[in-house]
């Protein structure tokens, strides 16, 4: 699994008050717990790929500036050894993400992209793929053109659209990390179903593909029991073809979860991995 770290993004109240007073130890306290739970290469033989999601949250005006003070914070302590973290560019607009990757000294993933448009009638993934054509850069792409499409064949045809895009400007399978959606159980029972189903297609048709979530919006609406909803959609997920996930590295919970699923869907040959974590203290 490729794990997304979610715990520097201003929408975070405590995230947003250190962003404002430009709280620099905080975000850099914030980027070591994620850090802390990189995987050391004298346990694992190819450690899981860490990506800390940087997210300002703030006055478009000041977005650009306040990410790239962010990053220069959370790369500051990413030691030089490890070679699997580096950082994952957050915001709603494509033209900032489009920008503000460029502070990056790591390549890391762009969060994110779709066939929507932006408030000049551009289509997103029309001003983040150019940009990051010549780079080894990733990104996430989410299947939705004007809101959430209701049916897998309708989100199969958005994901068609982003491949013919990511075809044209030369953004390579693997490089993409598909978001084929995921809305609340509370709403739409059903909400689990699609979201598989677009992953065995995907993967079907793209092995090399990455696909990615968020693991809270399937519990959306449950107040205080929302976790067994979250580990259950996690291993579920992770059975359909998901390979990425936007999750607090440091809940040990949801990554021993994903450890074991890794282990019993035949992905850690001799249960090496599940071992090491272990033996890590990640378990």
């Amino acid at each position: 699994m490729i794990i997304i770290g979610e715990k520097i993004n201003g929408a975070i109240p405590v995230v947003a008050k250190a962003i404002a007073e430009r709280d620099a130890e905080f975000i850099r306290e914030r980027a070591k717990a994620q850090i802390a739970a990189a995987q050391d290469e004298d346990y694992f033989e190819e450690p899981v790929p860490l990506y800390i999601d940087v997210c300002a949250s703030t006055d478009p005006a000041v977005e650009v500036e306040t990410l790239k003070w962010m990053i220069e914070e959370v790369e500051s302590v990413i030691p030089d050894e490890l070679e699997n973290v580096a950082i994952a560019v957050d915001s709603p607009s494509a033209a900032v993400c489009a920008e503000a990757f460029k502070f990056c000294k790591r390549t890391g993933i762009v969060n994110s992209v779709s066939m929507e448009k932006d408030e000049q009638g551009r289509v997103k993934t029309d001003i983040v793929f150019p940009a990051i054509a010549d780079t080894d850069w990733g990104c996430i792409a989410l299947l939705c053109e004007s809101g959430i499409p209701q049916s897998v064949e309708d989100r199969m045809a958005v994901f068609e659209k982003i491949m013919a895009k990511a075809k044209e400007y030369g953004i390579a399978p693997n490089r993409l990390y598909i978001d084929p959606l995921v809305e609340a159980a509370a709403t739409n029972q059903a909400a689990f179903t699609l979201f598989s189903e677009c992953c065995r297609r995907i993967k079907a048709q793209y092995p090399d593909i990455h696909i990615t979530s968020g693991l809270s919006n399937i519990s959306f609406g449950f107040p205080g029991f929302r976790k067994p909803l979250n580990m259950a959609f996690m291993a579920l997920a992770m059975q359909a073809g998901m390979d990425s996930a936007i999750v607090d590295p440091t809940n040990k919970d949801m990554v021993g979860l994903m450890y074991a699923t890794e282990l019993l869907t035949e992905q850690d040959e001799d249960c090496m991995n599940y071992i090491a974590a272990h033996r890590q203290g990640l378990l």
